[in-house]
């Protein structure tokens, strides 16, 4: 109770439930106890256009945490199915998320070794009959207690019905039920052709609970990213060619050039070239300055690549 001058008393409460729910959230969400989740929230925050692929590695790292919780307070703590699909288009960036959910799920125990396996349709598929259950079983093996990842999962059913492809979705879907908690499987590809795909096998899109949609970059995202990218490798640019570059980004048309990282990287690295060529031609004293700055003429377009600027 505190009195003041006018002998007008006011009371304050310093247990009031509000701040009790304050602490304990701070506590729920402290960096000792869930640097698991930190660690990879701080990976995919530098990565442009990715808001929502945080927010669903928060959600599976919850649903692994309270999960755990309710484990240890003896409660039903049914073991949860983390296949995932990964869909989208390619560059934006699902290999990089599969290996960070990959690091996470290994520190919070769920997965007994963590590491990261990719596999490709040859990895899989063998040329005769009975190569392909094989060579597909090898893979799973090498990936227990880990992620295997296959990008590009609909080349598997590229061939049409007479395919050995078929042998080897129809050998992961067994292996997903049979061994359902010892390793987690992610398949990843471009929206259309893997809503085909899961055509191929009935038991494919329910032994998936958790799908990733991953976003064409805008064209603001993908100016930000040549920034980083720019930065990066210690180079500067022009205000000229950052007007450039914006222009030309939202004048893009998918799929002439994909809104994504790759596409960005590609033209990035081009510029590098384009600069040195340029400073060999011109002759000009080469000094700190005319090293590191990329100018709007180092910046090329292809006829195949969108609108020409």
């Amino acid at each position: 109770m505190i009195q003041t001058k006018r002998r007008e008393k006011i009371q304050i409460n310093l247990n009031s439930s509000p701040d009790k729910e304050m602490v304990k959230e701070k506590e729920l969400l402290s960096l000792d106890q869930h640097y698991p989740l930190f660690k990879a929230e701080k990976k995919i925050t530098g990565m442009i256009g990715m808001k929502h692929v945080k927010d669903f590695i928060r959600e599976m790292y919850a649903l692994v945490y309270v999960n755990e919780c309710r484990h240890k307070l003896e409660l039903e703590a049914t073991r949860q199915n983390y296949h995932m699909l990964f869909i989208g288009n390619p560059g934006t960036g699902k290999t990089t998320v599969a290996r960070i959910m990959a690091e996470m799920m290994k520190e919070m125990h769920v997965l007994e070794k963590g590491h990261f396996i990719e596999a490709e349709r040859a990895d899989l598929v063998g040329e005769y009959i009975g190569q392909t259950a094989q060579k597909t079983k090898d893979v799973i093996k090498k990936a227990e207690g880990g992620i295997l990842f296959i990008d590009e999962a609909y080349s598997l059913a590229r061939g049409g019905e007479k395919d050995f492809g078929r042998e080897a979705v129809d050998t992961l879907v067994k292996a997903m039920e049979d061994q359902q908690h010892r390793f987690i499987l992610i398949l990843a590809g471009y929206p259309e052709e893997m809503k085909q795909f899961l055509r191929l096998n009935p038991g494919l899109p329910s032994r998936f609970p958790n799908t990733l949609t991953f976003q064409d970059f805008s064209g603001s995202d993908m100016l930000e990213l040549s920034k980083n990218l720019i930065q990066e490798k210690d180079y500067q640019a022009t205000d000229a060619l950052l007007k450039q570059l914006y222009r030309h980004f939202q004048q893009l048309r998918y799929p002439k050039a994909s809104h994504n990282g790759r596409y960005v990287r590609n033209l990035v690295e081009r510029m590098i070239r384009r600069h040195a060529l340029r400073l060999l031609e011109e002759g000009r004293p080469i000094n700190k300055h005319t090293l590191m700055t990329l100018e709007a003429d180092d910046m090329t377009i292809t006829e195949d690549e969108g609108v020409q600027v």
